[in-house]
């Protein structure tokens, strides 16, 4: 039996240092014409999907469908902005973060993918800019595909369970971010829910969710979660 090992990336896998929210300001400019303020936003937990609508609400009342129509431009236009502009931002891994990602390629038991706010095109750029291989993540869910987090980790074992050509119970997934959103979508698919202190919420909010796990960081992920068959 396999375990499905999901990541979310800003907080949990690297700290981004705001390239992330500039490339999305930028973006968001020339997709839409909007000039919208970002120095306030609070992005963290939400997928890029939800914070184009909240920031757009600035400007005036764009929905859910009105903006995911617009999405895929939107992409790639911030995905081309990353790229751009991601050499000027000190991008870096959280502690014990590109060690576990790397033990787990050769680990029996586990998959590695990611479960991520970020949109498909802007993953790797940031991934890449901090020491990671986009190519260790099998498999993926992203904050282009859904507004609602929720809905990510029940792509992910989906894709997970096409790879592997066998049903993957969702008490065999573990998803590990840095905010009670992570812990609420793990919740929603029955995942284990693993919160790392390594983010946006510090320990009296990620407590309050009652995570499965509740580390410091991913420095000895494999002795604290275990993975056996």
């Amino acid at each position: 039996m396999t375990w499905l090992v999901l990541f979310d990336i800003d907080g949990t896998l690297l700290w981004p240092k705001g390239c992330g929210r500039e490339a999305i300001r930028l973006a968001t400019e020339e997709v839409f014409g909007a000039a919208v303020d970002i120095s306030r936003h609070a992005f963290g937990g939400k997928t890029d999907w939800q914070t184009l609508v909240e920031l757009l609400a600035q400007q005036g009342d764009y929905g859910e469908a009105q903006v995911g129509a617009a999405l895929p431009d939107f992409e790639r236009a911030a995905a081309r902005h990353l790229a751009q502009i991601i050499h000027r931002f000190p991008v870096q891994a959280c502690p014990g973060a590109v060690e576990l990602v790397q033990a787990l390629q050769d680990h029996p038991h586990a998959l590695p993918g990611l479960l991520t706010g970020n949109m498909q095109a802007t993953s790797p750029i940031k991934l890449q800019a901090a020491g990671f291989d986009p190519a260790w993540f099998k498999v993926g869910a992203y904050g282009s595909e859904a507004m609602d987090r929720n809905r990510l980790p029940f792509l992910a074992r989906a894709r997970a369970e096409q790879l592997l050509g066998v049903p993957l119970p969702p008490e065999r997934v573990i998803v590990i971010g840095d905010t009670p959103a992570d812990v609420a979508c793990a919740r929603a698919l029955g995942a284990v829910a693993v919160a790392v202190l390594t983010g946006y919420a510090d320990r009296d909010e990620l407590e309050a969710c009652a995570p499965d796990y509740l580390l410091d960081d991913l420095t000895g992920f494999l002795a604290r979660v275990p993975l056996a068959c």
